[in-house]
């Protein structure tokens, strides 16, 4: 009788331990969501006063003079800001689309054993330098190499910005690449060479065609992390704010305008509630490319 209440007991305390257990996963499952959705809150709650009251749309989105601080007449201006972000960004992806491809291909379809795992170590230890130390990197070494080089005066440029942040978002790029290459089936490799593919062949014309949702969506994922980052843009452009003509014009990144400029500005002016809006704009856009790249690495296709 006694031993019968014993294991009447523990399989009620094993059956709270699983409840708990279940509960625990389940908060922690939704509690992304739940950031998600709070952050969403705490910038529309600073910013939408701006947005209500003072925001002039066309001067907000068209007019490329940004001059908050203007006491006669402040103009809140952000077409020179995305047009920095934009060719930043742009530029970094011609730096980092095909060292990531090629990174990928040689990882997942060349090297072996010890040498692809170091390879991958590698590349997850070059995506966590932290993006302070990029921007040392473009400000002490590549400011005064495309000086240089290129006999301009100021190297603080959309092209120093554009490599140092190429390189930071390859290494992303490379690892969601090479695992949407490994997950082209080995069946798809076995019969191309069964008929008489080469190495080469194999890849151009079976693997890449299979894989080319997930690589799609590595290149979106590359696009959003540039997009949204911030101090090593705000070291290397110069921040100057003007629409860019070329690779060797300073310009002045949403990101980078947002961080130079809150710590400076009085709580509650429309200033400072023009910088919450240029966030929401910021979470809008690369909300709409994360939720593009997942679509895609799932194969969601419509039409």
């Amino acid at each position: 009788m006694e031993q019968s209440s014993l294991d009447f007991d523990r399989r009620n305390l094993d059956w709270y331990i699983d409840r708990f257990v279940q509960l625990l996963v389940f908060i922690s499952g939704i509690s992304a969501i739940i950031f998600i959705v709070g952050i969403f809150v705490f910038i529309t709650k600073e910013g939408i006063g701006f947005i209500l009251d003072t925001m002039d749309p066309g001067e907000f989105f068209f007019s490329q003079y940004w001059e908050p601080s203007d006491e006669d007449a402040p103009e809140y201006g952000i077409l020179a800001l995305v047009a920095g972000t934009a060719s930043v960004t742009g530029l970094a992806l011609l730096v980092a689309i095909p060292f990531s491809l090629g990174s990928a291909i040689f990882i997942g379809e060349f090297a072996t054993g010890r040498t692809r795992e170091f390879l991958k170590i590698l590349v997850e230890l070059l995506a966590a330098i932290p993006s302070v130390v990029w921007g040392f990197i473009g400000l002490t070494i590549m400011n005064p190499l495309i000086i240089e080089l290129f006999n301009v005066p100021v190297g603080l440029t959309v092209l120093n910005a554009g490599l140092i942040l190429g390189l930071m978002t390859a290494p992303i790029m490379t690892s969601i690449a090479e695992d949407a290459l490994k997950a082209v089936p080995d069946r798809y490799r076995e019969a191309a060479e069964a008929m008489g593919a080469t190495r080469w062949q194999v890849i151009f014309k079976v693997v890449l065609p299979a894989a080319k949702n997930g690589l799609l969506g590595a290149v979106l994922l590359g696009i959003g992390r540039g997009f949204g980052e911030t101090m090593a843009v705000l070291m290397a452009t110069g921040h100057s704010v003007n629409l860019p003509t070329s690779v060797f014009d300073s310009v002045r990144a949403l990101t980078a305008t947002i961080a130079a400029e809150l710590g400076e500005t009085a709580v509650g002016s429309d200033h400072y509630q023009a910088l919450f809006t240029i966030g929401i704009f910021l979470f809008i856009i690369t909300f709409i490319i994360n939720l593009t790249a997942d679509l895609v690495v799932r194969g969601v296709r419509r039409g």
